[in-house]
């Protein structure tokens, strides 16, 4: 049976793009923090003090707004390699199920 095979080779051809999606993702969360901190402190040089209202403008910012959109995506991504992934994970046990069920139904007729 040729479908583990494929399975794996799946897994083994993905595993870089999958690396590279997660990475992505854990970049822009962490960037997001940094980016929200860049925009509380250009609010505080235009003159709003207080930290609630720093906050506001920053997620209100076009800038901050296009960074989730951002990090949206690359959750997309990460999310469809992985269950690609696990979804040929799951194709490699089911060919062991098989297998073992034909070795006993082998066992059985002898």
């Amino acid at each position: 049976m040729e479908a583990p095979h494929t399975a794996v080779d799946f897994i083994l051809k993905n595993a870089p793009a999958f690396a590279k999606a997660k990475s992505e993702r854990v970049y822009l969360e962490e960037f997001r923090k940094s980016k929200k901190a860049l925009l509380m402190k250009d609010a505080l040089i235009n003159g709003i003090e207080a930290a609630n209202a720093q906050e506001r403008e920053a997620y209100a910012d076009a800038e901050y707004q296009e960074l989730l959109k951002g990090l949206a995506e690359a959750i997309e991504v990460e999310e469809t390699l992985k269950w690609k992934m696990e979804a040929a994970r799951m194709r490699v046990d089911v060919w062991r199920s098989e297998e073992a069920s034909n070795r006993l139904t082998d066992k059985a007729a002898q």
